[in-house]
C-alpha cells in the first residue's frame, strides 16, 4: 500500500468524523548542549543572544541572585546568578538560570522565579549610555532594583533603579532546544558556470499551525519562549490522546486510539511520519534539512474555509485570505526569530526571497532561500455559489497585487473544491466522497463529470448515495439526492473559466509561477494552452498532483517538475519516468514536494531497512556536512526506524533513496542537486 493510498483511506475517515461531529506547560529541563553562535559583535543588544551573563544593578552596584521565590540585588559578582540569555525575538530575551529557573513578572509589580516558559518570562532590552533598561514585553513596565530586591515600576518612574549592566560569566545552563546533529558548514560551491548546487522542496506548509482556525494543528515552527512552548500537544488531546478525534483517525484509523501527549523532552509518540496533526517543521529541523543540502524551500500558505467552519474549535478566522495574511506574518516572525539567535537582522540562515537574484545571493552566502506560495480553495474569495462566481476581475487584480507585495511568487489556483477559476482534480475513493461533500457545502453543487476525451483523466469517483455513507450522511442537507457517477475514467466538466484566464494572465504579467497541481484535466489543459501561446516558462507541478501526461508539456515550456516525497522505490520510479521526458532545450533538475504539515503522510521506514539500512553518520552530496542521527530532547530519530518523522530527516530520506537507487544513485543525486538551479533558471525566464 503506497503512502498516498493509506493517506487517502485515513483522511476519508477523518473527514467523515469531522463532518458528522460538526453537525450533531511543560517545565524547561536541561537540554543537550546547543551550539552557540560565533562571538557576536557590533550590537550591544542583539549581540547578547545565547550568551552567559551576570546582571548588575546600576543603582547599587550589587549583582542579582536568586532569593526565596524571586531575586535580590545584594550579591557579589561571585554570588551572582549566571543567566543564559535566550533570544525570544529581536531585542527580547529570557533570563534562564542554571537550575532551569526563569526571571518572570507576576501581576502588576512582582518579580518572581518560574520554571514555566510563558510570555511573562519575556523581556525587552534597550541600551543607552552604557547601561540597559529591561522592560516586561507583555506590559511595558520596567525591571527596577530596590533595597528589597527586584520589582516592576512604570516606565520612567525610577530612572536610576531601572538601569542595569551585564557582565560575561560562566556556569550557565544551556537553554532547551532540539539538536541539529550536523557538523560542518553547507557548501557555497557552484557548478562550472556558476550554477547553484542543492535540493529544492517546492511544497511545504511551514505555517500550518495557523490554518483551519488555528486549533487543528498541534505545535508551531517556533515560539519566542522556546521548544517547550512550541512543541506542545493540542489542549483538546487531553492527557492520553483519547479525545483527539481527528489525529486518532488520521494516524491510527480509529477514533478510539491513545497517544502520549507529553512532548518535550520525551516525544514518545510524535512527531511521527503518520501523525498528521503534530508539528513537523520546527525550525531546528528545517535547519538540519538546509545543512543537509536543501537550498530552496517553498513555503505554501494553506487554508480551507469549509473545513475550518466544520471544525468546532478555532482561534483564527476562517476567511482564507485572512489566514494567508496571518501565515505571512508568522513566517516573517520566524525569520526575525532565527536572526535573533545569530545576532541581529539579516544574520540568520533563513532568508525570505522575492526574486531569482535574491536566491542566488542567499545561496552565495551559504543560507537557505525561502520562497512563498499559496494553496487555498477560495483565493481572493473566488468561490462559486450555485455556479455564480463570488468575485470579479477587479477582485483578482487587487488580490494579485496584495499577495505579490507579500512576496508570494508561486500559486495553485484550484485546490480540493471547484471555484471561480476552474475545476479541481478529484480526490479518489472515500476521501473523494468526503471532499465532494465539502465541495457541495462550499459551492452548493457536487462535482459534475463527463467522459474524458484524451489519455488524461481525473481520479475515479464514488457515488454519493444518502443512507449509505455512514457518519458522512449527516453532513448532507435534508432531502439531498446525492450524486451518481459511472464506473471508469471520468473528467471534471469544469475547465479554466474566464476569471481563471484573467488570473493566469495576471500572474504572467507579474512574472509569477503557475502551479498546475490540483487542477482538473480540463483546467490544466486550458492553462497549459494559455501558457504555451505566450511561451511562458513559469509553470510547475509542485508535489505530483497533476496528471502524468502533463509532465512533458511542462518540460517543453521550460517549466519544473517535483514529485511527492514518497518511499524511495516510488520516488525513484517517478524520477526515472520523468527524466526520460525532459527537454534538452533547458537545464534539467528534479525536485520534491514533501507536503509536510499538509495532512499528508510522510515517508515511512523502508520495509527492508533492517537488512539494508542507511548507515550513520553519512555525508550529503556536497561533502560540506556530516549528518548523524537527529536528537530532540530524549528522542533519537533514525530514518531506518522512524522514516521521515519530521522535516529534519529529509536529508536522511534523500541519502536512503540514493542507497536504494543502486547503480543510478549518482545520477539521481546529480539531478536532485541540480533542482535548485533548474527552478531558478525557469523563474529567471519570467521574473519581472
Amino acid at each position: 500500500m503506497t503512502i498516498l493510498t493509506r493517506h487517502i483511506r485515513l483522511l476519508s475517515q477523518a473527514l467523515a468524523a469531522a463532518l458528522a461531529f460538526s453537525l450533531a506547560v511543560t517545565n524547561p529541563v536541561a537540554a543537550q548542549p546547543v551550539v552557540a553562535p560565533e562571538p557576536l559583535l557590533g550590537n550591544s543588544v542583539y549581540g547578547l543572544a545565547n550568551g552567559c551573563y551576570a546582571l548588575q544593578s546600576g543603582l547599587s552596584g550589587e549583582f542579582i541572585r536568586r532569593g526565596g521565590e524571586g531575586y535580590r540585588a545584594d550579591a557579589t559578582a561571585a554570588e551572582a546568578e549566571p543567566f543564559r540569555l535566550h533570544a525570544a525575538q529581536l531585542g527580547r530575551f529570557m533570563f534562564y538560570g542554571p537550575e532551569g529557573d526563569l526571571l518572570a513578572h507576576e501581576g502588576k509589580n512582582s518579580v518572581v522565579s518560574t520554571r514555566d516558559a510563558l510570555p511573562n518570562t519575556d523581556w525587552t532590552l534597550t541600551h543607552t549610555d552604557g547601561s540597559y533598561r529591561i522592560t516586561a514585553t507583555g506590559n511595558g513596565n520596567q525591571l527596577t532594583s530596590t533595597d528589597s530586591g527586584l520589582t516592576l515600576t512604570g516606565p520612567g518612574e525610577n530612572s536610576d533603579g531601572g538601569q542595569f549592566t551585564v557582565s560575561p560569566t560562566v556556569g550557565c545552563a544551556d537553554f532547551p532546544d532540539s539538536e541539529v546533529n550536523a557538523t560542518g558548514a553547507p557548501s557555497t560551491a557552484t557548478g562550472p558556470n556558476g550554477e547553484v548546487r542543492g535540493f529544492i522542496d517546492t511544497h511545504v506548509h511551514l505555517d500550518a499551525s495557523e490554518f483551519m482556525g488555528g486549533n487543528v494543528h498541534c505545535g508551531t515552527p517556533f515560539d519566542p519562549q522556546g521548544i517547550t512552548a512550541a512543541l506542545q500537544d493540542c489542549p483538546d488531546h487531553g492527557s492520553n490522546g483519547i479525545p483527539a478525534l481527528l489525529e486518532n483517525i488520521l494516524s491510527q484509523g480509529t477514533p478510539f486510539a491513545e497517544h502520549d501527549t507529553t512532548g518535550w523532552p520525551t516525544f514518545a509518540d510524535w512527531p511521527a511520519q503518520d501523525s498528521l496533526t503534530h508539528e513537523q517543521t520546527y525550525y531546528k529541523w528545517v535547519e538540519r534539512a538546509w545543512r543537509g543540502g536543501l537550498r530552496i524551500f517553498t513555503n505554501m500558505f494553506v487554508a480551507n474555509r469549509v473545513l475550518c467552519e466544520l471544525y468546532p474549535s478555532k482561534r483564527n478566522p476562517c476567511n482564507e485570505m485572512d489566514t494567508v495574511r496571518i501565515q505571512a506574518e508568522q513566517v516573517r516572525e520566524l525569520q526575525d526569530y532565527i536572526d535573533a539567535q545569530y545576532g541581529g537582522p539579516g544574520k540568520g540562515w533563513f532568508r525570505i526571497v522575492r526574486s531569482p537574484e535574491e536566491v542566488r545571493q542567499v545561496a552565495a552566502d551559504g543560507k537557505l532561500a525561502v520562497t512563498l506560495g499559496i494553496e487555498v480553495s477560495e483565493m481572493f474569495g473566488c468561490t462559486l455559489r450555485n455556479d455564480k462566481p463570488q468575485c470579479t476581475e477587479a477582485d483578482i487584480d487587487e488580490g494579485l497585487d496584495e499577495v505579490y507585495g507579500m512576496g508570494v511568487r508561486q500559486v495553485i489556483l484550484t485546490h480540493k473544491f471547484d471555484n471561480a477559476f476552474g475545476g479541481t482534480r478529484f480526490d479518489p475513493g472515500l476521501t473523494g466522497v468526503a471532499v465532494n461533500i465539502g465541495n457541495f457545502l462550499g459551492t452548493g453543487k457536487f462535482w459534475k463529470t463527463e467522459p474524458c476525451t484524451g489519455e488524461a483523466a481525473d481520479n475515479p469517483l464514488m457515488s454519493i448515495i444518502p443512507g449509505n455513507l455512514g457518519s458522512m450522511s449527516s453532513a448532507l442537507p435534508s432531502g439531498s439526492s446525492g450524486a451518481s457517477y459511472p464506473d471508469g475514467p471520468q473528467c471534471n466538466v469544469r475547465g479554466l473559466s474566464a476569471l481563471g484566464e484573467h488570473a493566469v494572465e495576471g500572474m504572467m504579467d507579474r512574472g509569477m509561477i503557475v502551479d498546475i497541481d490540483h487542477m482538473s484535466v480540463k483546467t490544466a489543459d486550458d492553462t497549459l494552452k494559455l501558457l504555451d501561446a505566450a511561451q511562458y516558462s513559469g509553470v510547475v507541478s509542485g508535489h505530483g498532483w497533476t496528471d502524468p501526461t502533463n509532465v512533458p508539456r511542462i518540460y517543453a515550456l521550460g517549466g519544473f517538475v517535483s514529485e511527492y516525497a514518497s518511499t524511495p522505490a516510488e520516488f525513484l520510479e517517478s524520477w526515472r519516468t520523468y527524466r526520460a521526458q525532459r527537454s534538452d532545450d533547458y537545464y534539467y533538475g528534479f525536485g520534491f514536494g514533501a507536503d509536510t504539515n499538509g495532512l499528508g503522510a510522510q515517508v515511512p521506514p523502508r520495509k527492508d531497512a533492517a537488512e539494508n539500512p542507511l548507515s550513520y553518520p553519512f555525508t550529503p552530496f556536497d561533502g560540506g556536512t556530516v549528518m548523524d542521527r537527529q536528537r530532540t530532547g530524549e528522542r533519537v530519530f533514525d530514518v531506518n526506524i522512524d522514516g521521515a518523522a519530521h522535516y529534519g530527516l529529509i536529508p536522511d530520506w534523500i541519502a536512503d533513496t540514493q542507497l536504494v537507487a543502486g547503480a543510478d544513485g549518482d545520477q539521481f543525486i546529480e539531478d536532485l542537486s541540480h533542482g535548485a538551479e533548474a527552478y531558478l533558471q525557469m523563474w529567471e525566464r519570467v521574473a519581472k
